[in-house]
């Protein structure tokens, strides 16, 4: 199957043109066991207290957030501006090519045993083996040295992943945005991290958010940047949503990719990393679009091995086809700063395609069985 890291309330995006793919034929010819899909990007970020960038702001389809929160009372702190602006209109060779999607299927055949390829979020745990045999290796060197390059970023309430003592049952955070969403009959939260501290105020005080939408400081995001050898990458229609479309965008170039779906936990992956967010500028990371932060502890401890996409629509007895795909998952939970966020979905806007449906936070899905989770989870870190 591809892959979908999973942002479950994203629907697929219309198109007024119609598209000739080879998708279609293309998962015909494999089990429900063999594809995936979806990629971030890497390299180090530099760490910085300032730099924030003023420009005119996009108009258009894009959809402006900002969002404010205040449920502790506490006056909201100045907001910085970023650019919105983004490259002239033109062509999306992407948009489509996720499409069709493949429908999620029971993950246990009526004899009992699995029916599915490997899932995600597991337990990423120090020593934690899953019981599914996977029969291949993850990626264990960053994306870009195997060649492939970020086309979404996407965050999910809570962690999806579990990490015994950084995110788990034990964890805290603020209950507004949680306890509001569940009133709507909306997102999962998942697990949260250990920083929360209700009595210091970078844990407390609002940020007045002017690109984000729903986010809120002290709680626990798990962020997704899906990568792929099939993306667009270098051009102005690298990042897309939906990530499919840009995990598959060239995937039907048989001159390219003879032979796209062998070993597919080679030409997609994901990484993944968990904040607990601060309202403090000390944490400030620049370019969180880019891909997970590896810098000073950011990035250190990471586990790898193959899954699937994610989200809500996805459980223990519902799964995901799109497997498999390697997994980079930091195992620590980091604290960062709301303007960097905020930068990164003023980023967002500005990329050519509308990626509105990610500028807030999707569910988080209940932590995959030991049943379902590849066995050949590895340890590694990044230099």
């Amino acid at each position: 199957p591809l892959l979908k890291v999973s942002s479950p309330e994203t629907e697929p995006k219309p198109s007024n043109t119609m598209k000739t793919s080879l998708l279609p034929l293309l998962l015909l010819a494999y089990s429900p066991t063999s594809l995936a899909s979806v990629r971030g990007n890497e390299g180090r970020q530099l760490k910085k207290n300032s730099g924030s960038t003023k420009g005119a702001k996009k108009t258009g389809k894009k959809e402006k957030g900002g969002k404010k929160e205040g449920g502790n009372g506490k006056k909201a702190s100045k907001s910085q501006e970023f650019s919105t602006r983004g490259p002239p209109a033109g062509e999306n060779p992407c948009d489509g090519t996720g499409d069709p999607r493949l429908e999620d299927v029971p993950c246990f055949g009526d004899n009992g045993e699995v029916a599915v390829g490997g899932q995600a979020g597991g337990n990423v745990t120090p020593g934690f083996t899953g019981k599914l045999e996977a029969g291949h290796e993850p990626i264990t060197v960053p994306y870009y040295e195997a060649g492939l390059c970020p086309v979404n970023v996407h965050s999910h309430l809570g962690a999806e992943h579990y990490s015994e003592g950084q995110f788990d049952e034990n964890g805290s955070g603020p209950s507004e945005i949680d306890h509001r969403r569940k009133l709507a009959g909306k997102t999962r939260q998942g697990f949260q991290c250990h920083h929360y501290d209700e009595y210091d105020a970078k844990f407390t005080t609002a940020y007045d958010w002017k690109y984000c939408v729903d986010y809120e400081v002290g709680q626990t995001y798990e962020f997704h940047w899906p990568h792929s050898k099939f993306g667009a990458c270098g051009t102005p229609n690298q990042y897309q949503e939906p990530f499919y479309d840009g995990v598959l965008c060239h995937v039907s170039d048989g001159e390219r990719f003879p032979d796209p779906l062998t070993d597919l936990q080679t030409k997609v992956g994901v990484q993944a990393q968990v904040f607990t967010i601060v309202n403090d500028e000390s944490y400030y990371y620049p370019d969180m679009i880019s891909g997970m932060i590896v810098d000073g502890e950011y990035g250190q401890d990471i586990a790898y091995y193959t899954g699937s996409t994610t989200g809500t629509s996805r459980d223990n007895e519902i799964c995901s086809q799109y497997t498999p795909i390697t997994w980079q998952v930091d195992r620590v939970c980091h604290l960062i700063s709301a303007s960097s966020l905020d930068k990164m979905c003023a980023d967002m806007m500005s990329m050519r395609d509308d990626m509105a449906k990610d500028l807030y936070p999707h569910g988080s899905r209940e932590l995959v069985a030991e049943e379902l989770t590849h066995d050949n989870q590895a340890d590694g870190k990044w230099d």
